[in-house]
C-alpha cells in the first residue's frame, strides 16, 4: 500500500487542471469548500457528500483508561470526535481496486 498523502496544494492543482480556473481561484474555491465543511461540523451538523461519504461529530463520554507503561488507571475526559462513514459507492470502488493477496 502507498503511504502518500494528498495535500491541499495537490487538490488545488487538480481543480486547476480539471475545471480550468486560475490557480488562485482554484485555491480559493478549495479553501471555501473546506471552510464550509469545517463550519458545519463545528456546529454539530452532518456533512454528506454524494458517492463519497458522510462526516459527523460524535460525543464520547468519560471513561477510565489505563496507562500502558505503568498500568495506572487514568480518567479520559468527555470529548467530541469526527466520524467518517464511506458511501456504498466509495466502498465498492475501493474494493474493486484491491489487489488479491
Amino acid at each position: 500500500m502507498s503511504n502518500e498523502t494528498i495535500t491541499r496544494a495537490q487538490l488545488s492543482e487538480a481543480v486547476y487542471q480539471e475545471v480550468g480556473l486560475s490557480r488562485n481561484e482554484s485555491a480559493d474555491l478549495l479553501e471555501s469548500v473546506l471552510s464550509i465543511i469545517t463550519d458545519a461540523l463545528a456546529k454539530g451538523e452532518t456533512v454528506k457528500i454524494s458517492s463519497f461519504g458522510s462526516f459527523s461529530v460524535r460525543q464520547k463520554g468519560q471513561r477510565i483508561g489505563r496507562n500502558p507503561k505503568t498500568g495506572e488507571e487514568v480518567p479520559i475526559l468527555p470529548r467530541k470526535v469526527l466520524v467518517f462513514r464511506p458511501s456504498q459507492v466509495m466502498k465498492a470502488r475501493i474494493n474493486a481496486k484491491r489487489s488479491p493477496s
